[in-house]
């Protein structure tokens, strides 16, 4: 199921978001985390809503049951239950409804007609050899994209071209603008790679000639990439979507058509970025979460106490296998040691009888045994035995060892045999 809930939530982020939408807050809560729940409705349908803490910390006014506001936000699934919600991006009291809804009007013609598909986005050159700015020489956002590039990419030539960016007459100064930069190609700069359109922020009324259909086709026969970088990171105008790319600021469109030297470490930086965006987005749901785990918390005394007979419990199970351990223990010594002193006492008999034999076969041995059977011990006056006649001479002192003494005699005469 949650594989499921995973794979619609995806499916709507790729297909609606980002999203504005308008109506009137019901059933508004701040959860002590700082995260905000409330359903948006209007006469013909609602839909869930969570503004996280980051977010509802920027609210320039206190919402209340009842409050017309207009949201932007993305679209998706609170896997945990189950249910569609907007995760609001940014939030103000209503009052450009007509205007949002000729916003709407705009982008849906347009997205109609291909205008936004993601197959015909480019992706920004590696190596930019010349970048075209188009935006209004008076307006602080030039001076902040030529900062950037100056201080990123000093090497790289930038060419202005001047449009007006508010009013009536902007729409068409633009495009005037951009097919300018189109068909200009300067031969001492080199050829421009990246363009970037940027205007700083401003109300929707502002910013509505960044919305005109016609700039929209303007922008989408650009020859090379072009960077959208119109208002703030809460900003979107129909030139953010056609464009190939969508900065949230002018600076950072700047940053990102100036690719410094160290590009892989960019890289690096770019995918760390996403995984944060991804890590807030982790925790802003489990968040939610426990705020909803804490809702259903009624009484935290009862959690505790059956908690606490669990640990008792434990405990009791703990005792009782500790003593049936040790008395297991204590048999299983019982039986060794009846083991050891019956082996000790086998190996004990075995060597006094392997004694008893030994001593037997020694006592056979015994020299005396044999002189008592009349046999005497002969040596010479040195005390060596005599074991053969031919070792003794007549008249020759010898000793002969008897049983019971020890007697000197002559050798009369010697034969041998």
């Amino acid at each position: 199921m949650g594989a499921l809930c995973k794979a619609i939530s995806t499916s709507l982020e790729s297909q609606f978001n980002p999203v504005r939408v308008g109506g009137e807050i019901s059933g508004f809560v701040r959860a002590t985390s700082g995260h905000c729940y409330f359903n948006l409705k209007d006469a013909t349908g609602q839909i869930r809503c969570a503004a996280f803490k980051r977010v509802a910390s920027a609210f320039d006014f206190s919402p209340r049951d009842g409050d017309q506001v207009e949201l932007q936000g993305r679209l998706g699934v609170y896997e945990q239950r189950g249910e569609l919600q907007l995760v609001v991006e940014a939030m103000r009291r209503a009052g450009q409804g007509a205007l949002f809804e000729r916003f709407l009007q705009i982008k849906a013609r347009l997205q109609a007609q291909g205008l936004f598909d993601a197959q015909r986005k480019r992706p920004l050159p590696n190596l930019v050899r010349g970048i075209g700015v188009v935006t209004s020489l008076g307006a602080a956002a030039l001076h902040d994209v030529l900062s950037a590039l100056q201080r990123r990419v000093p090497h790289i030539p930038v060419t202005v071209v001047p449009a007006a960016v508010q009013g009536d007459a902007a729409p068409q100064a633009l495009c005037a603008a951009l097919q300018k930069i189109y068909r200009l190609q300067d031969p001492a700069q080199g050829p421009i790679d990246v363009i970037l359109l940027v205007r700083g922020g401003g109300s929707m009324e502002d910013l509505w000639a960044f919305n005109d259909e016609t700039l929209a086709q303007v922008i989408a026969q650009s020859p090379v990439p072009l960077v959208s970088g119109v208002g703030h990171e809460t900003d979107f105008t129909i030139a953010d979507f056609v464009a190939d790319l969508r900065a949230p600021t002018p600076t950072a469109a700047a940053e990102m058509a100036a690719q410094p030297t160290a590009l892989w470490r960019d890289a690096v930086e770019d995918a760390a970025q996403r995984l944060h965006t991804v890590s807030l987005r982790v925790v802003d749901r489990q968040s939610q979460h426990l705020d909803t785990l804490q809702a259903r918390i009624a009484r935290p005394s009862a959690g505790v106490h059956a908690m606490r007979q669990r640990l008792r419990d434990c405990e009791h199970r703990a005792a009782f296998a500790a003593q049936a351990g040790l008395a297991q223990r204590d048999a299983r010594l019982v039986r060794a040691a009846e083991v050891l002193e019956r082996a000790v006492a086998k190996i004990t008999k075995g060597h006094a009888t392997r004694l008893d034999a030994a001593a037997l076969r020694l006592g056979l041995l015994d020299p005396s045994l044999v002189l008592a059977r009349g046999y005497a011990w002969l040596t010479d006056a040195q005390g060596r035995g005599v074991a053969s006649a031919r070792a003794v001479q007549p008249g020759q002192q010898l000793h002969a060892q008897l049983h019971d003494g020890r007697l000197s005699v002559q050798a009369i005469s010697v034969e041998t045999k």
